[in-house]
């Protein structure tokens, strides 16, 4: 009998940079794998850097920066009563150092963005590759990183949406600006610990750390519960810490 011929795997077939966009969002799975063929990075973080500044104009338009820099304030009893004790000149000093320093940074933020990206992918790196003895690159963890985050650009979208239709700048607050998460609910006078804690807990992030831990398996041989325990446990660690600072000011 002749012997059956042994026909090998295909390879998945490349993805352009628009289809691992958009299957980030609907086939995650086909973009992981294809990582391990190319770990570029430029077509995620292109996009996140235009939402984020356009989003930041907006908020500049609609809301201003001077109004921003009030309304953090508030979130911060012991500092608002540090400022509204100043010297009238004083505090118009402060308050436009503030929103000067305010501007610059949040202008800035996909500069920022990018080198937390670094340090996350260093972490996960480090955690995988010596704590778990992965056989995993950095560089496809750093682009892992990046197309993972492309779930936030929900929040920046709707709270630009949100502001072009009209809603107050008054209780607008720059750092947590729609209600994805219970610490959105939380008022301004409320207590600050549990805001710290009830923050984290966002709808969007939790979709980004899923797709982050699914994405280890993909582009490493770790099994998924010790890429979410992985994971989730860094982002425990954030969470408790962001508690800690703020029970400790």
């Amino acid at each position: 009998m002749a012997s059956a011929a042994v026909v090998p795997p295909q390879e998945p077939a490349p993805l352009s940079e628009p289809q691992r966009l958009v299957d980030t969002f609907f086939a995650p799975s086909k973009t992981f794998i294809d990582l391990q063929r190319n770990t570029s990075w430029w077509a995620p973080f292109l996009l996140i850097a235009i939402v984020s500044l356009l989003f930041i104009y907006v908020v500049d338009q609609k809301v201003g920066f001077r109004k921003v820099v009030e309304n953090l304030i508030q979130l911060q009893p012991t500092q608002a009563d540090r400022i509204d004790r100043l010297p009238a000149a004083q505090r118009d000093k402060v308050m436009a150092q503030q929103v000067t320093l305010t501007k610059i940074i949040s202008y800035a933020t996909p500069v920022i963005a990018l080198i937390l990206y670094a340090v996350f992918a260093g972490v996960l790196y480090a955690t995988l590759a010596f704590g778990t003895g992965a056989d995993i690159k950095y560089k496809t963890v750093f682009a892992l990183i990046i197309y993972t985050r492309l779930p936030e650009l929900l929040m920046s979208l709707l709270a630009i949406l949100s502001l072009l239709a009209g809603v107050s700048g008054d209780g607008f607050n720059l750092q947590n600006p729609v209600a994805t998460n219970p610490g959105y609910f939380i008022d301004p006078s409320g207590s600050a610990v549990l805001r710290a804690l009830l923050t984290p807990l966002d709808v969007l992030t939790i979709w980004t750390l899923v797709l982050t831990a699914v994405g280890i398996t993909y582009i490493s041989k770790v099994k998924r519960g010790t890429a979410f325990a992985v994971v989730f446990g860094w982002f425990a660690v954030v969470v408790l810490g962001r508690v800690a600072l703020a029970a400790a000011f």
